[in-house]
């Protein structure tokens, strides 16, 4: 072939192939989504979930209501034979011994400082919405597993109905709706707004509970809620002994704590608050994949159980201390950490009632809140959230964390399948005439077929996948690094973005995308897969091509992949947030937690 002959073919090529961006681009959807409405998530009907279910050995599950008649039956048991053993002579003497208290060390403080009152007050407000957006998030995938493989029947703990026999039912569709009053928002699959809340409250509770232990060191405050002797646990025994023979226990707040209180304080603010922290870094895939040694025992999935377990804590000690307040002298406790005094006034009781006011109007106004205004909402996570977020950014995965031991036995399915003439009349020709197109700011567009891309480099990977959702997975990949489409198609040098392109619509219409930094691109955990366990890509699972960014949290790995573009920002692409998810539920472009 003559060199003129090579240019005009090479010409040729690029001609059809600058037709990329406005041929994928004319298929999605440009409109600018700024409310929560009726056709959310492609108008998803709600579906609402059962009472959380608990597994017994392999295939028995019991109903975790039945334990509130138990509950009470056995707190009627227990007020039986604590009134029956207080006359004994050998309790008696024990309670003598032990009175309930423990001694303070000389000089810790009495009452409680403004200080402490405000942040009490805080705690609450950012806790609140903590746990009620962490509840909107598990309803995306409510169903808890110990081990990283979260296999239907498998798991210990369920808010939803066994997984049924159907190879189409996904991920999305196993998620459940909340009350707009329970969850933040309570819509259903609106986890990618309730991860801002979540995330954004977490950086605000965080800060407010490092400034509260500074400041129960700096004061003394510390020695109110610390156990400085073993004697706090016969006390505590005591104290339990007492509350349950309906004999209570003198309050005496201002002063001391009794050692049950002193226990349940020093628990909840010295371990459940660190261990709420820890588990929930163990749920990021950044560091997951980072520190595998720790995640091989203590996987993303462990992780999220011990998350839910430490949510039951906060439940039920938050219950159990507002009774408690009410019931021992509610005048007087509220005077305590309303009005900073020990007395019987009316002080305390209408500041508390003027603050629960508060409180009540954040809580009823959440979730319409959210639905009106979504994208200030992703603003406050973001601007709070974010550069925490960015420090993962640079936590990268390595090959080699797993073996074909570790190939998860099922692997959730998710989003919605393509099901265009174009899309199917190559499925029914098993992609024989499937071109991939490569296009944008590029020095050699290209149209790849899959006998292309299997000429190309090939790699295998085995790595787990992350899921927004909350679910993971292993499996083992196989395709084209995307460093051989860089090396193949040479990137302008103004070229950021990579946008890939897939034949699926999302669920609002207009076809799936999403935006990638082109620094990632060249990451050996990068590839176009074509291969699955070891077998050709299923239709599920997108075939024929499919994106697979272990960086990245899964709603960013594009299935029935048609198209690649190289850009210099995304700001004009569909609706200009770096992806359809992105447009269309309000989540992040990047999202390494």
């Amino acid at each position: 072939m003559s060199g003129a002959q090579g240019r005009s073919s090479r010409q040729q090529r690029a001609e059809q192939l600058a037709e990329v961006s406005p041929r994928f681009r004319a298929q999605l959807d440009d409109r600018r989504h700024d409310r929560v409405g009726a056709d959310w998530a492609g108008g998803l009907p709600a579906q609402y979930g059962v009472a959380p279910r608990l597994r017994l050995g392999r295939d028995r599950w019991f109903n975790l209501l039945w334990l509130v008649p138990l509950a009470a039956a056995a707190l009627v048991v227990g007020i039986a034979v604590a009134r029956e053993i207080v006359d004994v002579p050998a309790v008696r003497d024990f309670m003598r011994t032990y009175p309930g208290e423990s001694r303070l060390p000389a000089g810790t403080p009495e009452g409680f400082p403004a200080w402490l009152q405000w942040q009490h007050w805080l705690n609450a407000l950012f806790m609140f919405s903590i746990m009620r957006a962490g509840l909107s998030i598990l309803a995306d995938h409510p169903r808890l597993y110990w081990t990283r493989h979260s296999t239907p029947g498998h798991e210990w703990l369920r808010f939803q109905r066994p997984v049924p026999d159907d190879p189409n039912y996904t991920a999305k569709g196993d998620s459940i709706t909340l009350p707009d009053q329970v969850g933040l928002p309570g819509r259903r699959h609106s986890i990618g707004l309730a991860r801002w809340w979540h995330f954004g409250f977490d950086v605000l509770w965080l800060v407010n509970g490092v400034v509260f232990v500074v400041l129960l060191v700096v004061t003394g405050q510390w020695a109110r809620i610390v156990p400085t002797s073993w004697d706090v646990f016969p006390n505590a025994l005591t104290t339990a002994i007492r509350y349950l023979s309906l004999s209570w226990p003198v309050e005496d707040g201002w002063v001391n704590y009794n050692a049950l209180q002193l226990l349940s304080y020093f628990v909840t603010v010295f371990i459940a608050a660190p261990l709420a922290l820890l588990t929930g870094l163990g749920m990021s895939p950044a560091l997951s994949t980072r520190f595998r040694r720790i995640s091989r025992v203590f996987s993303i999935q462990f992780a999220r159980s011990l998350h839910f377990l430490v949510l039951c804590w906060y439940v039920a000690f938050v219950t159990v201390h507002v009774s408690m307040v009410l019931m021992t002298g509610a005048l007087r406790n509220l005077n305590h950490m309303y009005a900073g005094n020990d007395t019987q006034a009316w002080t305390g009781f209408w500041v508390f009632l003027a603050t629960t006011v508060v409180l009540a109007v954040v809580w009823v106004g959440g979730s319409p809140f959210t639905y009106r205004f979504p994208r200030p909402v992703r603003r406050f996570g973001l601007a709070l959230f974010g550069p925490v977020q960015r420090w993962f950014e640079h936590v990268d995965a390595k090959p080699g964390a797993y073996s074909e031991d570790d190939i998860s036995p099922f692997f959730w399915p998710n989003g919605r399948t393509p099901d265009s003439e174009e899309y199917r009349a190559l499925q029914s020709d098993e992609f024989r005439d499937y071109r991939l197109a490569v296009g944008g700011l590029v020095e050699e567009p290209a149209s790849l077929s899959l006998d292309d891309l299997h000429r190309l480099e090939h790699r295998e990977q085995i790595t787990q996948h992350f899921c927004i959702q909350g679910w993971s997975g292993v499996a083992k990949w196989g395709g084209v690094p995307m460093s051989a489409i860089l090396d193949l198609v040479r990137p302008d040098p103004k070229a950021r973005w990579v946008v890939f392109y897939s034949f699926a619509e999302g669920a609002d219409g207009g076809l799936y995308y999403d935006a990638q930094d082109i620094e990632q691109m060249r990451s050996e955990m990068v590839m176009l897969a074509y291969d699955m366990n070891g077998e050709r890509l299923n239709f599920a699972h997108g075939a024929p091509l499919r994106l697979r960014n272990e960086l990245q949290l899964g709603f960013k790995m594009v299935k029935w992949l048609q198209g690649i573009e190289f850009v210099e920002r995304f700001e004009d692409v569909g609706s200009g947030l770096g992806g359809y998810n992105n447009d269309h539920e309000f989540f992040g472009y990047r999202q390494p937690i």
